[in-house]
């Protein structure tokens, strides 16, 4: 038996790997799930980030039966609402406006399926509270372009950071991968970090 151990991280998100690397990790390869999103009828927040993270792992798996894979996805919601991953100017503008001076929660589903087969997952769930923010704000948050691509419309280690008044959770969370679920369910996998 190899004494080799492979990590296969399923995202192409570049914070991802940044927030691997902070706690000495680096993936051997990344491959990105490229898996359907879409909310199930009636799915609540918390099952969509976990059920995500381990669709994204199995799917991965599949091509990477020698590793150990890695998944995570982020939900950003208020209430029973899933906010979208913003993929213009005008759903950050909206996002924002609907985040303005209130509180909402960050689910984070990570995944991890070992080269056995073995499969576990855990969710880090973190409550942020806004700032309530003028249009002004809006605007040249919106107009920096931080914001598209991302759940919620936002980026928490970007300017975004500077709209936040109280996080409560997991700040590593919120940018996408949260670091103690993550060590905690590679290593109970048989994982060697760090």
């Amino acid at each position: 038996m190899s004494l080799v151990q492979r990590l296969v991280l399923a995202s192409a998100s570049p914070r991802r790997r940044d927030l691997l690397a902070q706690i000495l990790i680096t993936p051997d390869a990344v491959d990105a799930a490229d898996i359907d999103e879409t909310p199930q009828a009636s799915e609540m927040p918390r099952r969509l980030a976990i059920r995500l993270a381990c669709a994204k792992a199995a799917y991965v798996a599949l091509r990477n039966s020698d590793a150990y894979v890695l998944a995570a996805d982020t939900v950003v919601a208020v209430g029973r609402r899933v906010l979208p991953k913003a993929t213009n100017d005008d759903e950050v503008r909206a996002c924002l406006t609907l985040l303005s001076g209130r509180a909402h929660r960050v689910l984070t589903g990570v995944a991890v399926v070992s080269p056995d087969g073995r499969a576990a997952h855990r969710l880090a769930e973190s409550r942020v509270h806004f700032k309530r923010l003028s249009i002004n704000e809006i605007d040249r948050y919106v107009a920096g372009g931080e914001g598209v691509g991302k759940a919620g419309g936002y980026a928490i280690q970007g300017s975004a950071g500077a709209l936040v008044l109280a996080l409560q959770g997991s700040y590593s969370g919120v940018v996408g991968l949260p670091l103690y679920e993550t060590t905690s369910l590679l290593t109970g996998l048989g994982y060697a970090c760090g």
